[in-house]
Order: structure tokens, then sequence, then C-alpha cells
């Protein structure tokens, strides 16, 4: 129990770490930072991570330890089954609006699986890990407390807090890789990168598509980095005009791609972000 009420609290302490991720990644892009504060959240992701790690998995795993070297029978068994039954059916309730959230945002030739470790917005898969973390670790904490009642076995209940403390330790450490791999610049889904790739091929002057390179900004930015091989014959504003229909149609049908730098054999085009696409 004392494992779960470290969970508990811990869990209080990242859902304020995000929203305050959340706040400030929404602030609007300034000279100081052009491209915007969208990675801010996923800093503050990564902060989610440690503290799950140092004050999650690493008390409760020594709370464990700790009453393994003296255990102790579990007492008020009855009010521990009840917050225990609560806890699971309040996290069960916010597991199931996540779950739903994953399954807006994933692709329908991808798994829960895939979204989770290709998603770009950590409050979703974050939440859905936590909870369900929660889920297990009440789990883990119900089988230690009955076992160890019915068998008269007051080591199960530490090994139960150990195992918590493990479990949460693992989430920790796929929300860090996760995390700190979009703060360092991870490109965005293998999804939307074909169909920008389809999009430019569609353009008649379009000989070939070199280097395509994207990063992810924030959730909803992304920045698109392309070099493009027009066909022979075609003067600047023929390329010009071909160009300004690509970015057009790129923006349509993939609003979240913010910044779009088109390369062109020798000529190069930076376009600004457009109050349209903000």
């Amino acid at each position: 129990m004392m494992a779960e009420a470290f969970h508990s609290t811990v869990d209080i302490g990242n859902e304020l770490l995000l929203l305050l991720g959340m706040r400030r990644s929404a602030r609007p892009a300034d000279a100081l930072h052009p491209y915007g504060h969208g990675k801010v959240l996923y800093f503050y992701s990564l902060l989610v991570a440690v503290y799950i790690f140092a004050f999650g998995g690493a008390l409760a795993f020594y709370h464990g330890i700790s009453h393994l070297r003296h255990p102790e029978p579990p007492s008020h068994v009855g009010w521990n089954y009840f917050i225990l039954a609560l806890a699971a059916a309040l996290d069960a309730y916010s597991w199931w609006i996540s779950y739903r959230a994953l399954l807006a945002q994933k692709d329908p030739d991808e798994g829960i699986w895939d979204e989770i470790i290709g998603s770009k917005d950590p409050t979703i898969f974050t939440v859905f890990l936590e909870d369900s973390a929660a889920l297990a670790g009440a789990f883990l904490a119900f089988l230690g407390i009955f076992l160890g009642q019915m068998l008269q076995n007051p080591y199960l209940d530490p090994v139960a807090s150990i195992l918590i403390g493990l479990l949460l330790t693992a989430v920790a450490a796929l929300l860090g890789r996760e995390s700190g791999a979009l703060l360092v610049g991870e490109r965005t889904n293998r999804a939307r990168i074909e169909r920008v790739r389809r999009i430019i091929q569609a353009e008649p002057l379009v000989e070939g598509v070199g280097d395509l390179l994207t990063m992810q900004l924030g959730p909803d930015q992304v920045l698109l980095n392309v070099d493009i091989k027009f066909r022979r014959g075609i003067d600047v504003r023929q390329v010009e005009s071909a160009i300004d229909r690509l970015e057009s149609r790129i923006r349509r049908e993939e609003p979240t791609i913010k910044r779009i730098y088109i390369e062109a054999d020798s000529l190069k085009r930076t376009r600004p972000q457009t109050p349209e696409a903000a």
C-alpha cells in the first residue's frame, strides 16, 4: 500500500508537470525561439520520466527491501481493499480516455504499441502508460495483501512492493527513451513522410525527390526540408509556380507541417511560417 501511495503521489506531480509543459509550449515564436516553444513539452515529459523513477520506482523498491528485512503482517485489510478498488476504478476511467485518444491518433495499419513508440504527443502516451502501470500496480498490491493474508506469509506484501518499483522503473525508462528522442529532434511519422513524398511526386514538373528530412518541433508542429529535382527545360517562373503549388497542397493535406524548406537543384526557396499555418 505504501508503494501505491508513492505511485499515486508521483502521478499527481506528473500531471502538474505535463500541464505546465503544455502551457509553456503553447507560447508563440519569438526572436530567441524562431521555431516556437513546442519542444518544451518534450523536456517536461522527460522530467516526468525522471520523477517516476526517482520518487516512484526507487522509493517503492526501497520500501519493499526494507520490509523484507523486517516483515510485518498487513493490517486494516478491509480498508486496503476498499482503497485499491477505488483507485483502480478511477485509473481505469482515465486509462479508457487515454486509450481512446491513442486510437484516434493512430493510422489504420498501426497497432497500439506502434502508436505509443511513434506518437509525437507525450501528454497522451505518458498518461496511457502511467494509467496502465497504475492498474497493474493496484493488482500487484492486491495480490500481495490477499495472498499474504491467506497464506499467512508476511513476505508477499514487500515482494509486491518491489515488483511495483520495478514496474515503475520500466515505465520511466520507456518514457525517458521516447521523450529524449523527441527532444533531440526525432523525425515525424513514416506515414506522414510517405504522404508528403506522394504529394511531391504527383506534381507534373517534378522529376525526382531527393532527401526528404523532417523534425518534430512539437506535437502538432513539423519542420520539412526536401530536395526536389525538377524536369529539364523549365524556367525559374515555372519552378516557383510548382513550389507554390506543392507548399499549398502540403499545408492543406498535412496541416501539422508548419515550416517548409524546398531546395530545387541550384534554386533554394525558403518559406516563412504564415499566419494560416501557425
